[in-house]
């Protein structure tokens, strides 16, 4: 299985890429083969036909499985993470098997992936299997804290996926 995760963070290396990667390896019990840290593509974003995303794009689409992360921002996904998911083209994401993950501050914005990020991804063809989950920031690497969502997420996303029960 190919497991591909994309963040949506405008710092590089920041605690929503590790929240991402520690869902990732959750859900698929390894490390992701594919990690998109968007802010990497840079100014590549702002047009069309950059290869640098060209790549990043088309390694997200060949993927089965997909994480895809923002923090809250102004109560949604970033701006950033709205320019790659720009370059994928119509029903891109067929075939794919996403997870929405969102992490802010506080439970104010809890919904947020469910509300905003999970319906961008359907409507690229993705198939969500599973409600968003939302990480408190302050958690972002704690396995602790996602394991609620985890033991309903993870029987759905595999069951999507074709695997095995663990």
């Amino acid at each position: 299985m190919t497991v591909a995760v994309v963040t949506g963070n405008p710092k590089p290396a920041s605690r929503t890429l590790s929240a991402a990667v520690m869902v990732a390896e959750a859900l698929a019990g390894g490390p992701p083969d594919v990690v998109v840290d968007v802010v990497e593509l840079g100014p590549g974003l702002l047009g069309w036909g950059d290869p640098a995303v060209a790549a990043a794009v088309e390694s997200v689409q060949k993927a089965q499985l997909v994480v895809v992360a923002s923090p809250t921002f102004k109560a949604t996904y970033t701006g950033l993470l709205k320019l790659f998911l720009d370059q994928v083209p119509t029903n891109g994401l067929a075939g794919v098997v996403a997870v929405p993950v969102m992490l802010g501050a506080g439970p104010a914005h809890a919904l947020a992936p469910e509300l905003l990020l999970k319906p961008v991804l359907v409507e690229m063809g993705a198939t969500c299997p599973t409600k968003g989950l939302y990480v408190i920031d302050t958690a972002y690497e704690d396995r602790a804290a996602i394991e609620p969502w985890l033991s309903v997420a993870g029987p759905q996303v595999r069951a999507a996926l074709g695997t095995p029960a663990r």
